[in-house]
């Protein structure tokens, strides 16, 4: 494309290469996460070094704060989150379980809302917290969501990775998974992401109807059972989707 700016691109490569499982990279680490030579990797890492973005101790390079502040324009103009915070701690409390909020950003889930209770994955998840689309609730009611010809471009190209023992990789059991999930109106998904995560996750929907994020509310597999999850947390869980969604078109009226 004419007007793609390739070094603005590589530069954010860059930033992407960190992450919460590896806060820390070396040049060669980077240099390989990116695809980018050393000596390119170097450029853009010094870059990023001088205007804040990324510090080095020598040999080890990090994130700073700032690359907040290249999220606040977005999520400061987002009134999702803010609209479904005071949802998401009500369900919280009353189910004692985590509950988040999610949107679908290519082919990964990214969290935009939390409440958390007890922490039950190995990984600590906040805002900006990524996870594939493929083996989440959240995810898969988001993909259910996408018209046909968006959904087959993804199931072409994802990389469906077998994280643990139960993860669908095949692309035709995911479409049936994701046809079931359609027909219901939400998804559950049992330890796929993790061992011993369980997951249940409901649409949000805008004023035209259309899926712009997902709810959900993940427990521990060793103290809610997938009959017990559909019976105490689903209910709850649609209710509280249902909440937002008009908090969201009362927002949106009163903007119009």
């Amino acid at each position: 494309m004419a007007d793609h700016v390739q070094s603005l691109a590589r530069g954010l490569a860059v930033i992407r290469a960190f992450s919460a499982a590896e806060p820390e990279l070396t040049l060669s680490q980077v240099a390989r996460a990116t695809g980018l030579s050393r000596a390119a990797a170097r450029r853009f890492l010094i870059t990023l070094t001088d205007l804040g973005y990324v510090r080095n101790d020598g040999r080890l390079f990090a994130l700073t704060p700032r690359v907040l502040e290249l999220g606040y324009a977005y999520l400061s103009s987002l009134s999702l989150p803010e609209v479904a915070d005071p949802h998401l701690e009500r369900l919280a409390a009353g189910v004692h379980e985590s509950a988040s909020v999610a949107v679908l950003d290519g082919e990964d889930v990214v969290y935009v809302a939390r409440v958390a209770t007890t922490r039950i994955m190995r990984m600590s998840i906040s805002i900006g917290t990524r996870f594939p689309a493929y083996c989440t609730s959240m995810g898969r009611v988001l993909l259910a969501a996408l018209p046909p010809e968006r959904l087959d471009a993804y199931l072409r190209g994802a990389e469906l990775r077998r994280l643990t023992s139960r993860t669908i990789v095949l692309p035709a059991a995911l479409r049936a998974e994701l046809d079931q999930v359609r027909g219901q109106g939400w998804a559950m998904v049992d330890q796929e992401l993790e061992e011993g995560l369980r997951s249940i996750a409901a649409p949000i929907r805008d004023r035209s109807g259309s899926t712009v994020a997902a709810v959900n509310v993940s427990t521990h597999a060793s103290r809610t059972s997938m009959q017990a999850a559909r019976r105490d947390l689903l209910p709850p869980l649609l209710a509280t989707a249902a909440r937002i969604e008009a908090d969201l078109v009362s927002l949106s009226t009163a903007r119009a």
